[in-house]
């Protein structure tokens, strides 16, 4: 009788409608990073060239490119992806911590992997943002910066994009790979009490 109680003790802990949230936010998190990822090829492709370059003796002037608007979509993208990413995260602990009596610990994957994820994320951000302006008009006499006009080096949006994968992948990783360690601690502790 003691073991039909314990599982359904376990059954009320944990409905089906807790499993599906992290899984869910997993598969947003990752459908925004493929938006983003998309987006930065596409902004590499639309980007202002050499052709487009005005300069007039002493005067340069670069029409705004589709990249712009593109570069902004990604970045909107991109910075959803990496917050629900972490969102997961920090609701899981949030729980576990209200659930369990012993102190939560991530796992050390996990932790390497949110490390990684921030820096890409950080290093994405800064080239995004730069490269992003830099195909905004530059005026006559305005440029981008001192008046002088300023082109994205290509390759500049596809390591982006690079940056956006490795960052979303790796957000997403660490939330996935704290689910398993918990749910096979879980797994254990229901063991220990059967047992």
């Amino acid at each position: 009788m003691p073991l039909l109680h314990t599982n359904n003790h376990l059954t009320m802990e944990n409905p089906p409608r807790f499993k599906f949230t992290p899984i869910f936010f997993i598969i947003i998190s990752l459908s925004l990073g493929l938006i983003s990822f998309v987006l930065c090829v596409a902004a590499e492709i639309k980007r202002n060239k050499e052709k487009d370059l005005r300069w007039n003796g002493k005067l340069c002037y670069l029409p705004s490119s589709k990249a712009f608007g593109l570069g902004i979509a990604a970045l909107v993208s991109f910075f959803l992806a990496q917050m629900i990413g972490n969102s997961i995260l920090i609701l899981r602990n949030c729980c576990w911590r209200r659930k369990s009596t012993s102190q939560y610990k991530m796992p050390a994957v996990a932790k390497v992997l949110v490390l990684i994820s921030w820096v890409s994320f950080g290093l994405a951000a800064i080239l995004l943002i730069v490269a992003t302006s830099m195909n905004r008009r530059q005026a006559y006499r305005v440029g981008w910066l001192n008046g002088d006009c300023y082109l994205v080096k290509g390759g500049t949006y596809a390591g982006s994009a690079i940056l956006v994968l490795v960052t979303v992948c790796s957000v997403n990783g660490s939330a996935f790979s704290t689910i398993k360690s918990t749910q096979a601690k879980q797994h254990t502790k229901v063991q220990k009490t059967m047992g």
